[in-house]
């Protein structure tokens, strides 16, 4: 009996009939893990239904989509059974109740106005007391009323607070086009940003070097260039915000899938 299987299915588990189609297509692990950009102790815990390397059930159900195409099988059935095994796909929690229930609010109190009404007479009074101290300060010697019309004016004291430069922005300007214009037009640079959630990303360059080979956490960005190609393998496409030479791609792929891009200098086009 197949692992991950009840006794009454004697359908063969999800790494079983991988393996085997591999082997009926006369593939080699070695094949498979290229062609598909799965690393190949990953695929032989795979076929053996060990799907804890993955990182996780989204990335254990785009490892099977992406190893399914490449043996000729039809990945649907596959990632339904994984799911059927593995206890199902879970249901999305909507963001605001998960958020409510996660943060630990404290009981709510009628507010304390006898505490506020104390409080502000304070301040009033330190208030007073201080503007009435200053000004006898600063008056001290000069007669009220009366007197010698005469008598030396207090000297102005010069201001010694730096000027504040009003032409200085406050926060950074947001990108603009400029930023695109500035882009080296004989090269492919790509800018990859796990926006949503993380990632699994592969990149080579035209020459087939690997450049990047593993985990994009939330919130993490990689950026790429080369003068010919750059060649992406994105994991859990749809959490990725992806910009190529400057402009933004929409519609990367689906949160789950694997999706395999090539981009070349000009405007960003799907390889």
């Amino acid at each position: 009996m197949s692992i991950g299987n009840s006794p009454s299915d004697d359908r063969p588990s999800v790494g079983r009939a991988i393996q085997q189609a591999r082997i009926d297509a006369r593939l080699t692990v070695e094949e498979v893990s290229s062609s598909t950009r799965v690393r190949i102790p990953l695929v032989h815990a795979i076929e053996q239904d060990d799907f804890s390397r993955c990182g996780g059930d989204v990335y254990a159900r785009g490892h099977i989509r992406a190893l399914a195409r490449a043996v000729h099988l039809d990945p649907g059935p596959l990632v339904d059974q994984f799911d059927t095994e593995h206890g199902g796909r879970p249901e999305p929690t909507p963001a605001a109740p998960l958020f409510e229930a996660e943060r630990i609010r404290p009981e709510r109190r009628r507010p304390n106005w006898t505490a506020a009404m104390v409080a502000a007479i304070v301040a009033v009074i330190g208030f007073v007391g201080f503007t009435l101290f200053s000004d006898g300060q600063k008056g001290g010697g000069i007669p009220v009323a009366g007197g010698d019309t005469n008598a030396e004016k207090p000297t102005p004291q010069p201001n010694t607070t730096a000027p504040t430069d009003q032409s200085r922005p406050t926060t950074e300007p947001e990108p603009s086009d400029s930023a695109i214009a500035g882009l080296p037009k004989d090269k492919v640079t790509i800018k990859v940003t796990a926006r949503d959630g993380q990632s699994w990303i592969s990149a080579k360059d035209s020459n087939g070097k690997l450049l990047e080979d593993g985990l994009l956490k939330q919130g993490d960005s990689k950026t790429f260039t080369d003068k010919e190609r750059i060649d992406l393998v994105l994991g859990n496409a749809g959490v990725v915000q992806l910009y190529v030479n400057g402009k933004e791609v929409k519609q990367v792929g689906d949160k789950g899938s694997v999706e395999r891009l090539s981009y070349t200098p000009g405007d960003p086009q799907a390889g």
